[in-house]
């Protein structure tokens, strides 16, 4: 019987053959990658919404197994930028894709191959010998014929734009439905490279808990809402503690945050009638939080207007970007 068997693996106890290294999650908006991080996590690391772009940070999620540890960088969508925040979500994009072990090109199998694709494959081409996967997504949505079809469109974009053999794997998955999920991690994990764990067994993402909640609060706010809104909202967490006087077995977190927007009109919208819009952003939001702090919350959301917060360097500084 092996002795560390039961025991939480460590760097000094991992086997010589453990793996443990990087990948990243690229595609176009609304291709799944956050979705599959957290079914590969095992809980909710990065935030999902119908509404494309927006995820705005790397969110590392880390996933254990036995024999490896694979660290998932969520990335937001590359597209081509319209203003100082899409440049600098891309620039993000690009300096995460350079220190990764392996790329996973998410693109969902319920839409059609176009431009998008195309001009992120164009860039994953740019990487040299780090290897691509290509995971078709969403595949719950279609069936076994038309998922077909969307393979071989896949795999002739690999071969028409990475050469040599194009992708180094191909595989089809649905997050929602758990189809795969476990698939994915295997043939990801086969380009990691030799190496004990990274991180401590147990923890799951290292993004501070205050950007997590940020991104709660703004998935909440993000749920019903114009397609105008998604771009020009932030959340900024100003304060975060530890109620005093709160019994050991009932501990209270206090949470301030405020949404910012670049308009009026979007914060009457934010708000809604009588404040009844930012109530039902602030009570599905701390329903989250909750499961992920392990505590119950108090949770204070202000709304600000900060004018064309996407095109001013020093606006998207204070916000984080």
């Amino acid at each position: 019987m092996n002795p560390l068997e039961n025991e939480p693996l460590t760097p000094e106890n991992a086997p010589a053959d453990f793996r443990a290294g990087f990948a990243s999650f690229v595609g176009r908006p609304n291709a799944g990658k956050s979705t599959l991080t957290n079914a590969l996590v095992g809980t909710k690391i990065a935030i999902t919404s119908s509404k494309p772009q927006t995820t705005r940070h790397t969110i590392r999620g880390i996933v254990h197994r036995p024999d490896h540890q694979l660290v998932l960088v969520d990335t937001p969508g590359l597209h081509r930028p319209r203003t100082l925040l899409g440049q600098r979500l891309n620039d993000l994009v690009e300096a995460t894709l350079s220190e990764v072990d392996v790329v996973g090109f998410c693109t969902p199998a319920d839409e059609p191959i176009g431009p998008g694709d195309r001009f992120i494959v164009q860039q994953l081409a740019l990487l040299g010998r780090t290897p691509i996967i290509a995971l078709v997504t969403k595949t719950d949505k279609v069936g076994k014929e038309k998922l077909g079809e969307h393979l071989l469109s896949v795999a002739k974009l690999g071969e028409e734009l990475l050469g040599e053999g194009g992708f180094k794997e191909i595989v089809p998955v649905s997050a929602v439905a758990g189809h795969q999920v476990e698939s994915v991690d295997e043939v990801l994990s086969r380009y990691l490279p030799l190496s004990p764990p990274l991180y401590p067994a147990g923890e799951l993402t290292d993004e501070p808990e205050t950007v997590l909640v940020a991104e709660l609060i703004r998935e909440a706010a993000l749920e019903g809402v114009r397609d105008e809104l998604p771009h020009s909202l932030a959340v900024v967490v100003e304060e975060m503690s530890a109620r005093e006087d709160r019994p050991e077995d009932n501990p209270l977190t206090d949470i301030h945050a405020f949404l910012y927007v670049e308009r009026p009109s979007q914060k009457a919208i934010v708000i809604g009638k009588g404040g009844a819009r930012l109530r039902d952003v602030g009570s599905r939001a701390r329903a989250s939080i909750e499961k992920i702090l392990g505590t119950k919350v108090y949770l204070d959301l202000r709304v600000k207007v900060a004018k064309e917060w996407q095109r001013d360097p020093k606006q998207l500084g204070r916000l984080g970007f």
